[in-house]
């Protein structure tokens, strides 16, 4: 059995004028949004065996601070220039190149994306994973290669659903 944790980055920055999309940086309520996020998931018990991101600098800059606060290496995040903009299928190209070994990956990544990814995994719809929103997909594959369409959503949580709790 296979654990995607798909996790959208952290609220980003609009403020600096002439960046580029791909190198807008986090706001402080996305540091913090992060850090309580990641925080709430070693609370959970849930420790990656791979974190991969993508390469713009609000989604590695999320996945850094998981990995400080999950005591993941730095070093071991995995960048795959497909996932900035890309689609479902380039998820599942990124998935195919992971050791059948590892049973959990973290999935750093972008909206509409991750949204439609775990839309078309799940028997019901989810609006939109907001920032930091963290959606856990089980799938029954013993192979990171081939991943079924099917898959059970374990939780779907981001930030300001904890803060209405």
């Amino acid at each position: 059995m296979k654990k995607l944790y798909l996790i959208r980055h952290a609220k980003s920055s609009w403020r600096e004028e002439g960046i580029s999309d791909f190198d807008r940086p986090l706001k402080g309520r996305g540091i913090r949004d992060a850090h309580t996020t990641a925080q709430w998931l070693m609370g959970q018990e849930e420790s990656p065996e791979l974190m991969i991101s993508s390469p713009a600098t609000r989604a590695i800059h999320t996945a850094l601070i998981f990995a400080q606060n999950l005591q993941y290496p730095f070093s071991d995040i995995h960048l795959e220039a497909d996932i900035y903009h890309g689609g479902r299928q380039d998820i599942l190209n990124a998935l195919a190149k992971v050791d059948n070994k590892i049973e959990s990956v973290y999935l750093f990544g972008h909206n509409p994306t991750l949204t439609n990814f775990v839309n078309h995994c799940i028997d019901h719809i989810i609006d939109n994973v907001p920032t930091t929103g963290v959606a856990c997909l089980k799938f029954e594959s013993e192979d990171w290669s081939s991943l079924g369409q099917q898959a059970e959503l374990v939780f779907f949580d981001y930030p300001k659903r904890r803060k209405n709790k």
